[in-house]
């Protein structure tokens, strides 16, 4: 328990998640964003409502809000991080695929825009939404065989000249491939080496390749059991290699569509601690009505029932929001600090971002929650900038 502090302001919740323990009493915030105090008058019966938790961090986020973020202009992105804080996001990687060499670099031209404002608008006490982290790219270095929704006329074969020319913008911060393809592993040493994080995705890699992109310097799985060779008895494939070792982070949308909830039970069971859920939303994600026809993989893509679908009805990614995987990994998992840590902390340790645990002198990187789960307050290095 700690002691209030002068200056400092309460968020009137009746207890917080603090280190991976609920701890009773209200968090203090501090002047410059931090942690000031945790367990205040926890002793002194009810002080407010609502849990304290670290905000949500998704690694793959494709839009949101009615926004495509490939091709959004500065004021989509405003719009995209105000609704994912109102969903519990305090920190997001836009998510870019399916462009043209050029259209990548404008996407990350874009990009860097708007964190240079956000980061303005930090500085000056002022932000409006979540942060937007450097992009994932999810291509162009992809197996057809395995392409999911994507165009498979996007895809081109590992190139370092390419990657360069994409890189060089400081705003690229992990990269999906498919490290089977010729000059593969090549490209995920070299994208290690200039500080990317290197993910496996849709790929045809076997455990053998698996195992080699791991060497190599590869530290994620893109969607575990989704748009990648299958897991047999005889062929293990990147999931059996990502659960049975302990090198990989292990992407999973955990939306209640993509994955059974057996699978994912077998998930969080099997990589505990390195389950990193994500929504992988789409532009309808967000809005009150998605379940409606949008072009959000340049191919008609219609969600219906909450699900986001091709015409041939291959899943297009999904209309989730941060707050809802969580909801549905504590429903399939059944423990509230491992499902927290699923949505944030496990991306933030896989990034290298600050340590969100809600003690004092942690950035105050914090989601109120109410008692059925839902957003009530988000703030972003102490400021609020979601309050239902």
């Amino acid at each position: 328990m700690s002691t209030p502090s002068a200056g400092a302001r309460r968020l009137g919740v009746r207890t917080a998640l603090v280190d991976g323990e609920w701890i009773a009493g209200d968090v203090e915030v501090a002047a410059d964003g931090t942690v000031a105090a945790v367990g205040v008058g926890g002793g002194s019966g009810a002080v407010g409502t609502g849990v304290a938790i670290p905000g949500l961090v998704d690694l793959q986020v494709n839009g949101f809000g009615g926004v495509d973020l490939r091709h959004a202009d500065a004021d989509g992105y405003r719009v995209a991080a105000e609704a994912l804080a109102a969903h519990g996001a305090t920190s997001v990687q836009p998510t870019f695929f399916g462009l043209s060499v050029d259209g990548y670099r404008d996407a990350l031209e874009t990009l860097a825009e708007i964190r240079t404002e956000q980061q303005g608008a930090l500085r000056s006490g002022r932000p409006t939404g979540c942060r937007f982290l450097r992009a994932h790219l999810e291509g162009p270095f992809l197996n057809a065989r395995f392409k999911g929704a994507h165009d498979e006329r996007t895809f081109l074969d590992p190139s370092i000249e390419v990657a360069d020319t994409l890189v060089s913008t400081g705003e690229v911060g992990f990269v999906t491939l498919a490290p089977e393809l010729p000059g593969g592993l090549d490209l995920v040493r070299h994208l290690v080496g200039r500080g990317v994080v290197v993910s496996i995705g849709h790929s045809d890699a076997d455990d053998i390749w698996t195992r080699a992109a791991i060497e190599a310097g590869a530290r994620h799985l893109t969607h575990c059991w989704n748009a990648h060779r299958r897991l047999t008895s005889r062929d293990p494939g990147p999931a059996a290699v990502a659960l049975a070792r302990t090198h990989l982070v292990v992407g999973l949308i955990a939306d209640g569509v993509h994955v059974a909830d057996e699978i994912v039970r077998l998930t969080l069971h099997a990589a505990r601690g390195r389950v990193a859920a994500t929504t992988d939303a789409i532009a309808p994600a967000g809005l009150d009505d998605p379940s409606r026809s949008a072009d959000a993989a340049d191919l008609p893509i219609t969600v219906r029932d909450g699900r986001a679908t091709l015409p041939d009805g291959t899943l297009a990614g999904s209309v989730a929001a941060p707050a809802e995987v969580l909801r549905q990994v504590l429903r399939v998992g059944g423990d509230l600090v491992a499902a927290v840590d699923a949505c944030g902390g496990v991306q933030r340790r896989l990034l290298g971002l600050d340590d969100v645990r809600v003690r004092p002198g942690d950035v105050a990187d914090l989601v109120v929650l109410d008692d059925t789960m839902s957003v009530h307050r988000t703030l972003v290095a102490g400021h609020e900038v979601h309050r239902a």
